[in-house]
């Protein structure tokens, strides 16, 4: 089983008992820390999607211990003009044990909104080379010089 999660910012593909490395996290050495955003669980072929995140989706971990990343060399150089500068940069980071993905079997929260069957909104989804062929097959005339909203006004006649 495994799961993808927002953590600070980034997004992880986690398991159970993996270590991530991760930007620095408030926190001490050995506090539980959990992490609701979850876009996505799978376990075999049950693969569950959130639109963005996962209601009631929890991936729980623990913090094992805060470091600094490798060196990173920042070197600028502009030629011919003796503009040279050399930085360099440690990440802070933590690195994070995953105890659990809880709650897996949980479903995302529908937002089913009730459709309206309105034939306006149908009517404006619609060109207007098939509302010319509505208004032809029902018999009105001058269609040639109808607007968009004037074949909507007059089909809804």
């Amino acid at each position: 089983m495994y799961a993808i999660v927002e953590i600070a910012g980034q997004q992880f593909k986690v398991a159970k008992d993996q270590k991530v490395f991760v930007h620095r996290l408030a926190g001490e050495e050995g506090d539980a820390v959990s992490f609701d955003k979850v876009l996505l669980t799978a376990d075999g072929d049950n693969v569950t999607v959130g639109a963005p995140a996962i209601e009631g989706v929890q991936v729980g971990a623990k913090i094992t211990r805060h470091l600094k990343g490798d060196k990173v060399i920042v070197f600028k150089k502009k030629r011919r003009k003796g503009y040279r500068v050399k930085n360099g940069h440690r990440q802070a980071l933590t690195e994070i044990v995953i105890e659990s993905i809880g709650g897996a079997g949980a479903k995302k929260a529908s937002k089913a909104a009730p459709k309206k069957d309105d034939a306006s909104d149908d009517l404006s989804s619609k060109t207007v080379a098939e509302l010319k062929e509505m208004a032809k097959s029902k018999g009105i005339e001058g269609i040639s010089s109808m607007k968009k909203a004037d074949l909507i006004a007059a089909l809804q006649k």
